[in-house]
C-alpha cells in the first residue's frame, strides 16, 4: 500500500556511516519535547505509521527526535520464553531512551512490553540497577492516544477522513497497556469520519505474536471470525492502534476479496483532507 499522498515520502534507510545516535527534533517548536519509538513491525512493514506519528505530533506543538539506536522491544523473545535473550534488547532501550521527558509510540502491544515485562526481565536477571531504570523510562512510555488526550489534553486534532470506519480494540491495547476509550474519543472528532461500531469488538483476532505461528489453524479461525464482523459493518476500513492486527485481519480481508482496507489510527489523525490512504 503506497504511503499516503499528505505524508511526506518514506525516508532514506540506506546504511550511512555518518548516522547520529538520534535525529533530533526541529528547532523553533515551543511544545513537549518527544521521542518516537517506532517499534520494529511498524518501521518494517508500514513505516507510513511512524511518519504519520510524527506528522501528527509536530502538528500538534511537540518537538519530535528519533533516537535511532532503538530496535525490538524484545516482547515476542520474552512471550515466548527466551528471557536471558530478550534482555539486551530491554537494556538497549533503556539506554536509547532513557534522556527523554516523554516516549511515544504507536502500538499498545509495544507500551504495554515495555511497562509491564521490561523491569520483570531485569529483575529476572538480578539486574536491580537495570530494573529501576527500566521502570523510570516506563513511567515516561505513552501509547499514541494516551499522551494526546491524557498528556495534551487534545480530543480534536483537526483530521479530516471522510470515510466509513470501524475500530478493533486490540487485545495488548485495551487489556495490557489499558488505553480504554481515548482512541474512540479522538476517532469520534474526526471531521467527515462515519465511525460504525464493531460487532464482538472484544474478541481476540487470533494473531497474538508467536501464537499465530505455533496454532495457526485457530489463529486463522479467529481472524476470519473477526473479519466477518469487519464485512458486517460495511466499513471501507478497520482502524486499530496496533499494526500487527491490522495485518492478520487484513490478511484475511484481502483473501476474501472483501473490500475493506486496513489502516493505524496514526494515519487516520494525521490525515487533514480527502485524500485516501
Amino acid at each position: 500500500m503506497p504511503v499516503p499522498a499528505h505524508l511526506p515520502p518514506e525516508p532514506d534507510v540506506r546504511p550511512d556511516a555518518t548516522r547520529r545516535d538520534a535525529v533530533d527534533a526541529p528547532a523553533g517548536v515551543a511544545g513537549p519535547a518527544v521521542a518516537l519509538f517506532a517499534t520494529c513491525i511498524a518501521d518494517t512493514m508500514r513505516p507510513s505509521i511512524p511518519i504519520a506519528t510524527v506528522t501528527l505530533l509536530e502538528r500538534l506543538g511537540c518537538r519530535v527526535s528519533f533516537p535511532e539506536r532503538q530496535t525490538c522491544c524484545g516482547q515476542i523473545m520474552t512471550n515466548t520464553g527466551y528471557w536471558d535473550e530478550a534482555l539486551p534488547a530491554v537494556r538497549n532501550h533503556v539506554e536509547t531512551f532513557a534522556g527523554y521527558d516523554y516516549i511515544v509510540a504507536p502500538s499498545g502491544s509495544c507500551v504495554g512490553s515495555v511497562r509491564d515485562q521490561h523491569a520483570m526481565l531485569a529483575r529476572h536477571a538480578g539486574d536491580q540497577s537495570l530494573a529501576t531504570a527500566a521502570a523510570a523510562v516506563a513511567s515516561r512510555t505513552y501509547e499514541l492516544t494516551e499522551f494526546i488526550v491524557d498528556v495534551l489534553g487534545i480530543v480534536d486534532v483537526g483530521a479530516h477522513f471522510p470515510h466509513r470506519v470501524t475500530y478493533h480494540p486490540s487485545c495488548h491495547s485495551a487489556r495490557v497497556a489499558r488505553v480504554g476509550d481515548r482512541p474512540l474519543q479522538l476517532l469520534r472528532r474526526v471531521r467527515g469520519l462515519d465511525l460504525v461500531p464493531l460487532p464482538e469488538a472484544d474478541q481476540c483476532c487470533g494473531f497474538g505474536g508467536t501464537f499465530s505461528l505455533k496454532n495457526p489453524a485457530v489463529s486463522v479461525a479467529m481472524a476470519s471470525d473477526k473479519a466477518r464482523h469487519v464485512r458486517a459493518t460495511d466499513a471501507e476500513f478497520v482502524v486499530s492502534v496496533d499494526h500487527a492486527c491490522l495485518m492478520n485481519i487484513g490478511g484475511v480481508l484481502h483473501r476474501q476479496r472483501a473490500g475493506v482496507r486496513t489502516i493505524h489510527l496514526a494515519e487516520v489523525l494525521a490525515a487533514t483532507g480527502p485524500e485516501t490512504p
